[in-house]
C-alpha cells in the first residue's frame, strides 16, 4: 500500500508549485501578457494549462521510477533527483519572474539555467531507467518552444526592460 502512496506523491509533486504560480499570477494573464507583442507561433492561452497538466504528470511519474529503482532516499539518487529537484524549482520559479514581477531578463536566465538542468536530469536519468528518460522527452521538447518564446518576447518587449518606463 505504501508503494501506491509514494507513486502518487511523486506523480502529483511537480503539480503543487505548477499550480501556484498559475493561481498567484492568474490575474497578470489577462491584464498583462495579453498585451505582449507575441511570435505567430505562439501557442493558444487554452494549451497551456492542458500542457502542463501532461507534461507535470509524466516528469513526476517519471520521478518516481527513478526514486523506486535508486532505493529511496540512498546516496546514489542524490545527484539524479538533485538535478530534478533544481530544475523543478526553476520550473516553478518562472511564472513569478514572468507574470508576477514582469522581469523578462531574469525569466530569460531562469529558462536558460532551466534547460540545462532538465537536459542533465533527462542524461542522468536515462542510465537508471530509460522509461523515466523518455518520459522527459516531451518535457524537454516544450521547453525548447517555452525558452524560444521567453527569449522572442524578451527581445520582441523592450519597453519592459528593468528600469524603461511602460
Amino acid at each position: 500500500g505504501r508503494m501506491w502512496a509514494y507513486t502518487v506523491g511523486f506523480t502529483v509533486l511537480p503539480h503543487v508549485g505548477g499550480f501556484l504560480g498559475w493561481f498567484l499570477n492568474r490575474k497578470e494573464i489577462p491584464a498583462w501578457y495579453e498585451k505582449l507583442k507575441k511570435p505567430s507561433w505562439c501557442p493558444s492561452r487554452r494549451v497551456f494549462p492542458v500542457a502542463w497538466t501532461m507534461l507535470y504528470t509524466g516528469m513526476g511519474y517519471a520521478s518516481y521510477l527513478v526514486w523506486s529503482d535508486l532505493g529511496g532516499c540512498s546516496s546514489k539518487a542524490i545527484v539524479p533527483m538533485g538535478l530534478y529537484g533544481a530544475q523543478l524549482l526553476l520550473n516553478w520559479a518562472w511564472p513569478p519572474l514572468f507574470f508576477g514581477a514582469h522581469n523578462l531578463n531574469m525569466a530569460v536566465v531562469d529558462v536558460l539555467c532551466l534547460d540545462g538542468l532538465a537536459l542533465g536530469t533527462f542524461c542522468s536519468w536515462y542510465r537508471i531507467n530509460r522509461l523515466a528518460a523518455l518520459l522527459l522527452l516531451p518535457y524537454l521538447g516544450w521547453l525548447a518552444m517555452a525558452t524560444c518564446l521567453t527569449i522572442r518576447v524578451w527581445k520582441d518587449n523592450p519597453q519592459l526592460e528593468p528600469g524603461k518606463s511602460d
